[in-house]
């Protein structure tokens, strides 16, 4: 990518600080990682700025420290920022969108989990000359949140990696859930759901950080203890690299019960390897599933919040060898029609290349 004259295009990319910390790993830290690589291998001169905060909710100095970052930047400079820095501080992005060129990428909306957090939200992308969502579900959503110009708003779902087809088990006992255990995700449904089924064979493995609510994490162990469950329900913290690898190679159904989920790489990353999937049937998880050539779904869908729907769906994995078979045989299917990381990319870098020159500068 080159701008007039032949000079590299640059794009400022702010990120926030725990961009490349294992200890927290998430979808939207891996998908900004993967678009700065994109972006620097397709041309970009690409320079980011990883700001420190415990965004979304930074601190006075924080967000000072944002603002003094912004300020050095050149009249015009085009800024990428992660909407979870951003969507926070209007009070900072709004001043420099009158000589910056913004673009504000929403991998969550903040204002769908905190009606407090709609206004400045809004305020943020209203000022954005352009706004990069990971599924059309959050474009919609940020549409009817805050009227935004849908000419600006822009999807670039997540890639996937192929990785070799996982063999699964005759049984299908082999359980998989990686998400971070907050109450977003619906562990504690899980676990009613897997008590309700604790007659059958299985075991299920959680992968995912355990710091982001500690009470929510005492809570699912101790209602795990109760059912009777501490010994085949294992919260065994974050998994990166090849552990990560080791978990989906030795999975049979990736379980999701997520009460919200923009888009779900992780269901995306089970199909990578022909695994099924298990999810709830909320915001963008469907998107994410998708359907395999055939038409048919690669999985299940049941509502979230409803541990019976859930333990009724396991019950039908684990009694039925049939269908483990139809469902593996549609996630294979799915699994040639996921597209990668460099298809991602180009999507951010055409929306980035159409931002006009003068978009940011005062009249």
């Amino acid at each position: 990518m080159t701008a007039a004259g032949g000079t590299a295009a640059v794009v400022h990319v702010v990120l926030p600080n725990d961009i490349d910390d294992p200890a927290t790993p998430s979808g939207g830290n891996s998908y900004d990682r993967r678009i700065c690589a994109g972006l620097a291998a397709s041309g970009w001169a690409v320079h980011e700025h990883a700001v420190r905060g415990t965004w979304p909710q930074p601190s006075m100095t924080e967000r000072a420290e944002l603002a003094g970052v912004l300020a050095a930047l050149p009249d015009d400079a085009l800024v990428l920022l992660d909407g979870l820095v951003a969507s926070a501080v209007p009070e900072v992005l709004v001043p420099q969108s009158h000589r910056l060129r913004l673009v504000v990428l929403v991998h969550l909306p903040l204002g769908e989990e905190a009606v407090r957090s709609r206004a400045a939200e809004g305020e943020t992308l209203a000022a954005a000359v352009a706004v990069i969502t990971t599924s059309a579900w959050t474009r919609q959503r940020l549409i009817d949140l805050y009227a935004l110009p849908a000419d600006r708003v822009h999807v670039a779902t997540p890639g996937s990696e192929q990785a070799p087809v996982a063999p699964g088990s005759a049984t299908g006992s082999e359980l998989l859930c990686v998400a971070a255990v907050a109450p977003h995700k619906g562990h504690d449904v899980l676990t009613s759901a897997l008590s309700a089924v604790a007659d059958l064979r299985w075991t299920c493995l959680c992968v995912g950080a355990l710091d982001r609510d500690p009470d929510f994490v005492d809570r699912v162990r101790q209602q795990a203890t109760t059912s009777g469950l501490q010994d085949r329900m294992h919260l065994v913290g974050p998994r990166t690299g090849v552990e990560l690898d080791a978990a989906y190679a030795a999975a049979d159904l990736l379980v999701l019960a997520s009460r919200g989920e923009t888009y779900g790489m992780v269901v995306t990353e089970a199909l990578a390897r022909g695994i099924p999937v298990l999810a709830t049937a909320t915001n963008g998880l469907p998107e994410s599933l998708g359907h395999a050539p055939d038409g048919s779904l690669p999985g299940m869908l049941v509502p979230p919040d409803d541990p019976t729907a859930l333990a009724g769906a396991l019950r039908r994995w684990l009694d039925d060898a049939a269908l483990r078979d139809q469902l593996r045989h549609s996630a294979r299917g799915r699994r040639g029609t996921l597209t990668g990381w460099a298809v991602t990319s180009a999507l951010v870098a055409n929306v980035l290349a159409c931002v006009p020159v003068t978009a940011g500068r005062s009249a």
